[in-house]
């Protein structure tokens, strides 16, 4: 049963993260179109995942929390900068010239971005003789392949759904469309940097809760100092509206903090690669959450799309899990693999 939790564990966790983010993609939106200032947005939820988690580390890491050390102090500084203060600058700014599905859609290409990442600095290694390698690639690719449908291609509306404003939206010109999907590339390329630097962060500092209110404290203010490139008004910071409210407690609570924990935990346990391969399950929940709670519509593009990244991802996964099996046969003392069948992916094992 130790077995099967160990092996489950993080698989549960990024699913449920990535399905909260999915439904918070979709509400932001909403309250972006109503022409809020996306980094006051930012800055709300980044604050009210710091007093939502700052109990939780205090009380649950105390008496285990190690002295914070200026090394780490930076690397969370880093953190704040590039997963949660730049990666929401321009990635909810793109948001707002585009919609929840488009910008979901960009969340698909975080597996694929994320490993030519790993391998240009050496987290990952590609080895395409073995049928696992190939298979990591052909799954990131498909993945990628399937983000670019449901971005480009939109195919006749499978819904009675009266509301055109995700089809209006994009359709404002092709300079808007353009450059929303420049913000969102930016915003995911940031925050797939980001897995790298956590990666780094979980060795130093493994206190998942404590590390992430620090994050979110830095994060908060880099935020506060970015709103001012488009704001400078006491009265934009007033929130009155109910949904917008509820949207923001939503987006701290879900998406910034328990979500940069669960996220930072399977970074710990599977590494980043494999959790970025997840990223798609936001995009499904998007196009969901965009026709259930904002009653747009949904197109073939969207459904095909969608189709086509869950078997990326089906493809990455059994890959990565292929070669996680050979790795340990590898390395296990009871074996003993020939070079070049180690090369090649194939192991012997003599008992």
């Amino acid at each position: 049963m130790g077995c099967i939790d160990g092996k489950w564990a993080p698989v549960i966790v990024i699913i449920v993260v990535n399905m909260i983010n999915g439904l918070v993609n979709a509400l932001t939106k909403k309250v972006l179109d109503q022409g809020i200032n996306h980094m006051i947005i930012a800055t709300y939820r980044l604050g009210i995942s710091t007093f939502f988690l700052l109990p939780i580390a205090y009380f649950w890491e105390r008496k285990t929390r190690t002295k914070l050390t200026t090394s780490v102090s930076c690397q969370l500084f880093v953190c704040g900068l590039f997963g949660a203060s730049l990666m929401q600058y321009f990635y909810l700014l793109g948001l707002s010239y585009t919609s929840a599905t488009i910008g979901s859609a960009f969340w698909g290409t975080l597996p694929a971005l994320t490993f030519i990442l790993a391998l240009i600095f050496g987290f990952e290694k590609l080895n395409m003789k073995t049928k696992a390698g190939y298979g990591v690639v052909l799954g990131a690719m498909i993945s990628l392949a399937g983000a670019l449908i449901l971005t480009l291609y939109q195919g006749i509306s499978l819904s009675n759904s009266q509301e055109h404003a995700t089809v209006s939206d994009i359709r404002k010109g092709h300079e808007n469309w353009i450059k929303g999907c420049f913000l969102l590339s930016l915003g995911v390329t940031f925050f797939s940097s980001w897995m790298f630097i956590q990666a780094k962060v979980n060795v130093n500092y493994p206190f998942p809760y404590s590390g992430t209110v620090i994050l979110s404290v830095f994060g908060t203010l880099q935020c506060a100092l970015l709103s001012l490139i488009k704001t400078r008004h006491v009265e934009d910071w007033i929130l009155r509206d109910k949904f917008t409210i509820i949207t923001v407690v939503i987006g701290g609570v879900g998406a910034q903090g328990m979500s940069t924990v669960g996220i930072s935990w399977c970074i710990k346990q599977r590494g980043p690669v494999f959790t970025s391969a997840f990223s798609p399950v936001t995009l499904i929940f998007a196009i969901v959450f965009d026709f259930l709670i904002l009653h747009r519509m949904i197109y073939m593009g969207s459904v095909i799309g969608a189709v086509v990244v869950v078997i990326g991802l089906y493809i990455f996964l059994w890959s990565k899990s292929k070669q996680i099996d050979i790795c340990k046969i590898i390395k296990s003392p009871t074996s003993t693999v020939k070079e070049g069948d180690e090369e090649n992916g194939h192991t012997n094992i003599n008992n």
